[in-house]
């Protein structure tokens, strides 16, 4: 026998989620929406989550249209109390991608206290209690997990005219960090994906002013804006068996952004 053909190759994990379930909150729209239907496609049972339930009808519609599985749940993360209740009565998820975020840019010498608190309470406040909600409930059941918050490069950097989301976003890291150390040992992962400026509708007015516009480009190092399908494969990644060992980490996806 040829000696070679004794030698034991390992086998990559895959990123396939059959049997998992999985929940995306802030999914109607934009990235989150690419984010379901990432999860969708890997194989997962996805529940839906945002607060416009005739655009959940219609993400649901064409996921399952495309031969995937999903529901949707009716969810706003800023209400703690009620997403807890939603969350523990319909878990445990195996999987929590948070896309749910709110951006009010603005100058620092004009952010209102209104506006600050409204960041504050999605993008820091909510997303918080939102990543305890799945953690507690894969901790009753004695089951690992991974859960992804969607962070932003503005996590790791500053940004013209975005104190107040950069600061909310820093954040997200902080807590990831800390939630990853904790829920360690009972298999739980906790990470963060850091999208560069993704083209959406809500970022379409930026990209249609010619100032931002170019120092976006000269900004990101590959020479163009990210799209959604960009963020799509990072969050099968991350939810999937191929980052067994990936914990307490961002993962960027920038373009180059953060390397100066």
């Amino acid at each position: 026998m040829n000696e070679a053909s004794q030698i034991p190759l390992p086998v990559a994990p895959g990123f396939r989620l059959d049997g998992k379930r999985a929940l995306v909150a802030g999914a109607s729209s934009g990235i989150g929406l690419a984010c379901a239907a990432a999860l969708a496609q890997a194989g997962a049972h996805t529940v839906v989550a945002a607060r416009s339930a005739d655009r959940l009808a219609a993400l649901v519609a064409a996921l399952r249209a495309a031969g995937q599985s999903a529901e949707a749940m009716t969810l706003d993360v800023a209400d703690v109390s009620a997403s807890e209740a939603a969350i523990e009565a319909a878990g445990p998820f195996d999987v929590l991608v948070n896309s749910a975020g709110l951006a009010r840019h603005g100058p620092a010498t004009e952010t209102t206290e209104a506006d600050f608190d409204a960041v504050s309470a999605l993008n820091f406040k909510g997303a918080y209690f939102l990543t305890r909600a799945v953690a507690r409930g894969l901790l009753a059941a004695g089951r690992p997990g991974s859960l992804i918050n969607v962070s932003s490069q503005m996590a790791h950097v500053g940004g013209i005219d975005r104190a107040v989301y950069a600061a909310t976003k820093h954040a997200v890291e902080g807590f990831t960090k800390s939630m990853a150390i904790e829920w360690g040992k009972a298999g739980i992962r906790v990470n963060t994906v850091c999208p560069t400026f993704i083209r959406t509708a809500l970022t379409q007015s930026t990209f249609d002013q010619p100032e931002r516009r170019a120092w976006i480009e000269e900004k990101i190092k590959l020479g163009r804006v990210g799209e959604v399908e960009d963020i799509m494969g990072a969050v099968q990644f991350l939810a999937s068996d191929a980052s067994a060992l990936v914990t307490g980490t961002a993962l960027m996806i920038d373009g180059g952004w953060t390397a100066d």
